[in-house]
């Protein structure tokens, strides 16, 4: 690995969004970071399915089958206190990863410690688990929207497009994929200057 590169730990579950988990993960492999992918209960070797969401006109988002995505790192006896930065992608999988203590466990360490946080879609459903965002401002899908406020948040709007990001502090939110470009790039600014 190159000695700028970091290493970066990605959160992901069954039906993740596949292009918020395989694109951020090539884009990161690309700027020279290491990419730890984990899931509670799996382990270095198994895979999760994604789901694909797609903006097609209807009044919410469809859904389609997607690809195998590789875990390579165990989530058992894994130690946050190693890597540098956090990613969670969004799609179906927060709605459950957030039930888990361990996950909120692993988001606050990053939280409490001010290590580079990127969430995407609905990711921030985990940091609202985590209890991370009163009086933080976060986007998101706008369907999220509502358990953002409540947590004590305030909910960023997205662009018309859903391609803008949001920065504050060490976290870097946006609403879905077609804003990866942004994302990505406000969130490797948050790396460089670790």
């Amino acid at each position: 690995m190159d000695r700028t590169g970091k290493r970066v730990l990605m959160l992901v579950g069954d039906f993740v969004e596949d292009y918020e988990a395989m694109v951020p993960l090539q884009m990161l492999l690309m700027l020279g970071h290491e990419v730890a992918t984990v899931c509670p209960d799996k382990q270095a070797g198994e895979s999760v399915a994604t789901a694909i969401h797609d903006f097609e006109g209807h009044q919410t988002y469809s859904e389609k089958p997607g690809h195998r995505f590789a875990i390579n790192t165990n989530f058992a006896g894994l130690d946050e206190t190693a890597f540098d930065a956090l990613i969670i992608p969004g799609g179906r999988a927060p709605e459950y990863l957030r039930l888990n203590e361990r996950v909120l466990e692993i988001v606050r360490h990053f939280n409490e410690t001010n290590k580079p946080i990127a969430a995407v879609c609905h990711g921030p459903q985990i940091l609202v688990a985590a209890g991370i965002l009163s009086g933080r401002q976060c986007s998101s899908y706008p369907a999220v929207a509502p358990e953002i406020t409540a947590s004590g948040g305030k909910y960023v709007t997205p662009g018309e497009n859903l391609d803008t990001a949001h920065v504050e502090g060490n976290l870097v939110t946006a609403p879905a994929w077609p804003a990866h470009p942004a994302w990505i790039r406000e969130f490797q600014k948050l790396l460089e200057s670790i």
